[in-house]
């Protein structure tokens, strides 16, 4: 995994499914991933907190780790 500018490590988040009839709590949990559509794309830190919040809404998201642009 790449590490960011602190050296911590990244993961990459894509909405794969609708938000559309889901728990508010989990659209909630979206928009603060900062995940707005099925397509959606966005760049979080890999720390316990995010990845408390990727575990509410696995059934919505795909998570992968950066890929490391050092070669």
């Amino acid at each position: 995994m790449a590490d960011g500018p602190t050296g911590e490590r990244r993961l990459v988040v894509t909405q794969v499914r609708s938000a559309i009839g889901v728990k508010p709590k989990h659209r909630g949990t979206l928009r603060a991933l900062g995940l707005r559509g099925i397509g959606k794309v966005n760049e979080l830190p890999d720390r316990p907190e995010i990845r408390g919040m990727l575990a509410r809404v696995v059934h919505l998201v795909e998570v992968a780790p950066v890929e490391d642009e050092r070669g």
